[in-house]
């Protein structure tokens, strides 16, 4: 249907945003604001901190209200949210009063995940393809802020590079608003026969496939390689700006090249994730993440002391991996939640994400700060075999919810 296809450009769009607005003050902090406000990039980058607290402590409650009100709502609310907090982050005059407004950045950008995931797979058998498709996008906005940012920092000043997107943002809430309206929870037919006991709690609504410690183990696993790959992710796309800085020498004579580097590695290895998302709708998927895991190491391990061309190839290579993984974790909750609790099981996992992400931004600082970045890239390495070790664990079939418990949950 030809509304389902705008709506699903609605959500990619938002995706987009999403990772294109919490990356927005990396380029700035790397290439201007350091200066201007007389600060190192160690110490000035902690501000994101909070933000990305927020980004992954308020996506419990997003993906919580969103059940229980409604999906469509949420994401009027995140488009419109996230487009003026940026404005806000335009007129900021320290780094207190960015901090701050990134923090409420930081708290609209949590609704898109437990709530745009849901509605990517909403009515989906085959999840892979459309949550890789959707992951495209994500990594455009990754690229995107990147780019753009840098342009509009060669243009018009790095208050532009929040104010006008925001603007953008704001008037996309306002299309989907009217278009699709905010509606209400779903309601659920009653698929209960007459004189069945009504069952409540958890007993009634079981969330995952019935196979006790074999899901047990499967959930520590996606929560272990979410949490590590968390971090891996944020540290590559936070830093990468900042790390071309440095490496391309002569290559990178401004913000704009800086953000074209950038950008053209995010965009080529967002590709990685519809080969991915193709490839565990078709094949095991512990085959497939152990793959991907594999690679991640091995070029991890091979950037340490790279420079211009070179430091790019690889580059590209490890986010490749980097942006691979993305779909997988997405793929095994689709697969063993059932869809009336997928928006709040994609928010715990994502409060794991992006715990790691606000970690990751310290991390960042530190090691940068006493070692520079070639011992960071030993330390993602090191996470990346941690994965490895993990993922082998997994089983060749992942079960689903058994029938029964779908029943019990309508």
């Amino acid at each position: 249907m030809p509304r389902d296809r705008i709506h699903f450009f609605f959500l990619n769009i938002g995706y987009l945003l999403d990772h294109f607005f919490v990356l927005i003050f990396a380029t700035v902090a790397a290439l201007v604001l350091a200066k201007e406000w007389d600060m190192t990039y160690s110490e000035l980058i902690p501000y994101a901190t909070p933000s990305f607290v927020a980004f992954g402590v308020c996506s419990l409650a997003s993906g919580w209200i969103a059940d229980l009100w409604s999906r469509r709502g949420m994401m009027a609310v995140f488009f419109v949210g996230i487009g003026a907090s940026s404005i806000l982050a335009s007129v900021a005059q320290s780094p207190m009063q960015i901090g701050a407004a990134l923090l409420v950045m930081g708290v609209f950008a949590s609704i898109y995940h437990p709530v745009g995931l849901a509605l990517v797979i909403e009515g989906r058998d085959k999840t892979g393809l459309p949550i890789a498709i959707n992951g495209i996008y994500g990594n455009l906005g990754v690229g995107a802020a990147a780019l753009l940012t840098g342009i509009l920092i060669d243009t018009a000043g790095w208050r532009a590079a929040f104010l006008w997107p925001g603007i953008a943002s704001i008037l996309i809430g306002l299309a989907y608003l009217t278009l699709f309206g905010a509606g209400t929870a779903a309601k659920r037919p009653n698929t209960k026969k007459p004189g069945t006991a009504k069952t409540g709690g958890l007993a009634g609504r079981r969330l995952f496939a019935d196979n006790g410690s074999l899901m047990i183990r499967i959930i520590a696993i996606v929560f272990i390689s979410t949490a590590l790959g968390g971090m891996i992710y944020q540290s590559t796309t936070f830093a990468l700006p900042k790390i071309f800085d440095e490496r391309l020498g002569g290559m990178a004579i401004s913000a704009s090249l800086v953000g074209w580097y950038a950008f053209l590695v995010f965009a080529v290895a967002g590709l990685a994730q519809i080969v991915v998302g193709f490839l565990v709708d078709r094949f095991p998927l512990r085959t497939i993440f152990t793959i991907v895991a594999a690679l991640q190491m091995v070029f991890f391990l091979s950037m340490p002391g790279l420079e211009d061309w070179a430091a790019i190839l690889v580059a590209l290579a490890f986010m490749l991996a980097v942006f691979g993984q993305i779909p997988i974790n997405d793929v095994l909750v689709s697969r063993i939640a059932h869809s009336d609790w997928r928006s709040r099981i994609f928010a715990i996992r994502y409060i794991v994400t992006f715990s790691a992400l606000a970690l990751a931004i310290p991390m960042i600082a530190w090691i940068y700060g006493s070692w520079g970045f070639d011992t960071l890239f030993s330390v993602l390495a090191g996470a990346s075999t941690i994965i490895l070790a993990t993922v082998i664990w997994l089983p060749v079939q992942i079960p689903s919810p058994a029938p029964e418990a779908v029943a019990a949950a309508e």
